[in-house]
């Protein structure tokens, strides 16, 4: 069974997979991180100096009543809140992995993409006569025996 397990596994298609999803899991901590220390803190600059992360809508006060400054403080008191910047950083987030990967199987179908073989020579033609398919090199046609 071991055996059978270890001929399982090192099939090309499971290692394949596995380093997908282990650069796959890297490639988003990367944008993870793109997102929310790069792109978002210039944005909400321009907005009001806003930090995305922190937006959130209070449901219901924790053990401490609000107003919380930030979310951390909310999450510390055990209130009830609705995170919606911390999606808005996800949906970057995913919108710019759907757009790398687009970019990526595009290049990859492009270099898939294969001329056309060039139509092989013929190696037959047409008896003229009987129009049976004869060799090319033939000078007498084996059907109707006809001189070509």
């Amino acid at each position: 069974m071991l055996k059978e397990f270890k001929d399982f596994a090192m099939r090309g298609n499971v290692l394949d997979m596995a380093v997908g999803i282990i650069i796959g899991a890297a490639f988003g901590a990367i944008v993870k991180s793109l997102v929310d220390d790069i792109l978002m803190p210039p944005i909400g600059f321009i907005l009001g100096n806003r930090d995305f992360s922190n937006l959130f809508i209070l449901l219901k006060s924790g053990a401490v009543p609000g107003p919380y400054e930030s979310l951390a403080l909310a999450k510390e008191a055990g209130a009830v809140t609705i995170n919606y910047g911390q999606f808005l950083n996800a949906v970057t987030s995913f919108l710019i992995i759907a757009y790398a990967l687009f970019l990526l199987i595009r290049g990859i179908n492009r270099l898939k993409r294969e001329k056309p073989a060039p139509p092989a020579e013929s190696t037959t033609k047409d008896c003229s006569f009987c129009f049976t398919s004869i060799p090319i090199k033939a000078s007498r046609c084996p059907n109707c025996t006809s001189e070509l």
